[in-house]
């Protein structure tokens, strides 16, 4: 193999080992508090007090994996890579690997998205357990369901490296709070997409959101609840893969070379 591809696995072999072995419960509370408690509250407390129809749970986690996916890979980018390029400095030992610059950018995103893919699908386990049906994997469609799964969780990792590479670090919490909240809530996490007919101008609005691509492919892939079309899905999602990922690589190696 080639110096540069043997110190790119060199890299996410050290960036598994300290997600896995050193700090697998820090992970594992980062990616799944918020959805437990998302699953907890609107799945289950709503449905039993009468706020919420019974069979809410069902359309609901679709969306809360996607959003697992989303923001767990989101996160995993773009906080590390503002600590590394403003106070630590660590990003300018990988830079000094024997690997293009624009590589290192991908394997950020790659451990992020991997991190994405463990925390959204152990809400499907946890949602058997805090559902009050569980969960009906009968009818999933498990091709569609390993794409979107995939592609969710790289998705958000393009995100967050935007963000970790466009954001000054004294903006950063600023812009988490500017970003993340109408990224979760327009992303038709907490409802079907196409349930939003009399509101249309927000149905409009949310088809600007990656993450609504992302909600309405899991719910194709594991309910039969009416959803955007797969044809707009994957359009959608390859548009984002690409804006995303030529804007956060391009602008890694800008922040990187300066």
């Amino acid at each position: 193999m080639s110096p540069s591809v043997v110190a790119f696995l060199a890299l996410c072999e050290r960036d598994l080992y300290v997600t896995f072995r050193r700090d697998l419960v820090a992970f594992l509370s980062q990616a799944l508090l918020q959805p437990i408690f998302f699953l907890f509250v609107f799945g289950r407390v709503l449905p039993e007090i009468g706020a919420a129809q019974g069979s809410y749970g069902t359309q609901l986690l679709p969306g809360v994996i996607a959003l697992t996916l989303v923001l767990t890979a989101l996160q995993n980018v773009a906080l590390p890579l503002v600590i590394e390029f403003s106070f630590t400095k660590e990003i300018e030992d990988r830079l000094l690997a024997p690997l293009p610059v624009a590589w290192v950018a991908i394997q950020k995103v790659l451990i992020a998205a991997l991190r994405g893919i463990v925390g959204g699908v152990l809400i499907i386990p946890l949602g058997e357990l805090i559902l009050p049906g569980g969960v009906d994997l009968s009818g999933v469609n498990w091709p569609a369901l390993i794409v979107m799964i995939v592609a969710g969780a790289l998705a958000g990792a393009v995100i967050g490296l935007v963000l970790g590479t466009a954001v000054p670090p004294s903006r950063i919490t600023v812009a988490f709070g500017l970003i993340l909240t109408p990224l979760i809530f327009t992303g038709a996490a907490f409802y079907p997409w196409d349930a939003l007919d009399s509101l249309r101008w927000f149905q409009v609005l949310t088809l600007l959101n990656p993450m609504t691509y992302v909600s309405e492919g899991m719910r194709g892939a594991l309910t039969d609840v009416p959803h955007l079309a797969a044809g707009w899905v994957a359009l959608g999602l390859i548009v984002s893969l690409a804006a995303f990922g030529w804007l956060g690589v391009r602008g890694f190696v800008r922040r990187a070379v300066d």
